[in-house]
């Protein structure tokens, strides 16, 4: 396969026409990842209720795989438990590491990366999404078991 076979008719169709979320001016949390492999960029925005996100913004700035990814998690992520959220991610490491299934149910469109397994190169900036969206809510359990504790 040559790397001109990862970005298929579908991988481009969801990035061409991707609706940017756009920042949240009230964001519980942010986190920004950079991809030191290729130079892409997310800045992420959650709004987190009850163990549920409920809002999500971002700011995006990479490849056609990278866009893919933050694509379809910005249509799916509101209205996912924090720890499904985090299978998702865990799915998609998997998927792109170990051999794993793609994700499936109102994710399976994240099965259209499942060929970048084979560019580990590419890997980081498919996973640059998840992995920012992670940080975030690591950073949110932190800050709230500071403010019950402190």
């Amino acid at each position: 396969m040559e790397l001109s076979d990862l970005y298929s008719e579908k991988i481009l169709d969801l990035a061409g026409n991707a609706t940017q979320p756009g920042r949240l001016a009230d964001a519980d949390v942010s986190a920004r990842k950079v991809s030191r492999v290729c130079g892409s960029v997310i800045e992420v925005d959650l709004v987190v209720r009850d163990g549920v996100i409920v809002g999500y913004g971002h700011e995006i700035s990479a490849c056609a795989l990278g866009q893919t990814s933050a694509a379809v998690v910005a249509r799916e992520i509101v209205g996912t438990q924090v720890g499904a959220f985090l299978d998702v991610r865990q799915a998609m490491h998997d998927m792109l590491k170990a051999d794993g299934a793609p994700p499936s149910g109102k994710w399976e469109d994240l099965k259209y990366l499942e060929p970048v397994r084979g560019y580990p190169a590419r890997h980081m900036s498919t996973l640059l999404v998840f992995d920012a969206v992670a940080t975030a809510l690591e950073k949110l359990e932190s800050n709230q078991s500071v403010a019950v504790t402190g």
